[in-house]
């Protein structure tokens, strides 16, 4: 602490809460924190806290100047005498946003360098397609027709009618910002009759009303890779909504919705299928001809397979994302039993039932619940 006359003031570095060889971004820091903490707009009526954010913007002032900091550390408080800082933590008349322009302006968004600009990037725009399965599976070219915002041709983008662009907002002076005074120091607020960028358009383009951008329906061929699956995002980078004044294009993305198959099923990249066969074809085994997405096959089942069994055909499933390779083709073979036989039917089979004998021993619930799982 130092004495100045009958007023004690606290050490700088104390204040900011610093060793005295705090580096410039260190001090920018401090003060940082510090002013967040205690700025009156976050402590209205709080005299303590104005008092605590003069005190700590005086110490930056001082601390962030190498000839005062110099001064400072070789003659303490008295160093600061006739070194233009009369105690208003502005001194000399400079306004908060000429002194801690880049600071307050991250934190308050007043003051700074910050330069307006009218220039806008474009949005993001989405579109939804709807695939039939076999297109998710093999992938294809579609045409689609999107409603999108397209730079205006009357006007070339700029907005106006003569073609020249946007003028200086007479408000705020091209600033995007006005200031006005509220207490000990000055505030900038966001001008409205430019919106904060600093220009207004004073002759608008009749066709996009100085907008620089109208609403056109655009046609535009799209790929869809085989492999893909409901949900799908494609990214076509720059095909969205124009930018504005000379801003980016935003990004088209297509989502893909994919129809249900009548009988395949999708797992990651193995379609599955449900196969019905009669007591005699599981008992003796059988060949079955299927059509698979890839055309007709020949399913080959093996003499006594049972009711539940899958057989896995390789290769013919859902090709890999952008990859080599494909899933397989997975049959689950379900066994029907007949609920309705003639006389002679029903005499054979019991017949082939003195012939065979099962034990009907209880059987793990899990493995009925597998069963159940497997075809629900």
């Amino acid at each position: 602490m130092s004495r100045t006359g009958n007023v004690t003031k606290s050490d700088y570095y104390e204040v900011l809460g610093v060793t005295r060889t705090a580096t410039d971004q260190e001090l920018k820091a401090a003060y940082r924190k510090q002013a967040l903490q205690h700025h009156p707009d976050r402590n209205p009526g709080n005299q303590e806290a104005e008092e605590r954010f003069k005190e700590c913007s005086e110490a930056y002032q001082v601390l962030s100047d190498p000839q005062k900091r110099a001064a400072y550390d070789r003659f303490g408080h008295a160093g600061m005498a006739g070194a233009g800082f009369d105690g208003n933590p502005f001194g000399g008349g400079q306004d908060i946003g000429d002194i801690f322009g880049d600071i307050f302006g991250e934190m308050f968004n007043i003051g700074g360098n910050r330069k307006p600009s009218r220039v806008q990037k474009g949005h993001d725009i989405r579109h939804d397609l709807t695939i039939e399965f076999e297109e998710a599976v093999f992938g294809k070219e579609t045409k689609i027709t999107v409603q999108r915002a397209e730079a205006c041709k009357d006007c070339r983008g700029t907005g106006t009618a003569t073609g020249r662009g946007p003028s200086t907002c007479p408000h705020c002076a091209g600033r995007g910002q006005v200031r006005y005074q509220q207490g000990f120091f000055s505030i900038a607020r966001t001008c409205n009759h430019c919106a904060g960028t600093g220009t207004v358009i004073t002759d608008p383009c009749a066709t996009c009303r100085g907008d620089g951008r109208v609403e056109r329906e655009h046609e535009m061929v799209v790929t869809v890779p085989a492999g893909v699956e409901d949900g799908t995002r494609i990214r076509y980078q720059g095909e969205g909504d124009a930018g504005r004044f000379g801003g980016g294009g935003g990004d088209l993305y297509i989502v893909l919705r994919v129809r249900p198959h009548k009988f395949f099923e999708r797992d990651g990249n193995d379609l599955h299928c449900t196969i019905p066969i009669s007591f005699p074809q599981a008992a003796l085994g059988t060949d079955i001809h299927l059509v698979t997405l890839d055309g007709p096959t020949r399913l080959k089942v093996p003499e006594g397979t049972q009711s539940g069994q899958q057989i896995r055909i390789r290769g013919q499933g859902v090709p890999f994302l952008n990859e080599h390779g494909r899933g397989d083709l997975v049959t689950h073979i379900v066994v029907r039993t007949p609920t309705k036989m003639t006389k002679v039917q029903r005499d054979k089979m019991r017949e082939l039932a003195e012939t065979m004998t099962v034990e009907n021993t209880p059987t793990s619930r899990t493995l009925v619940e597998k069963v159940k799982e497997m075809f629900s």
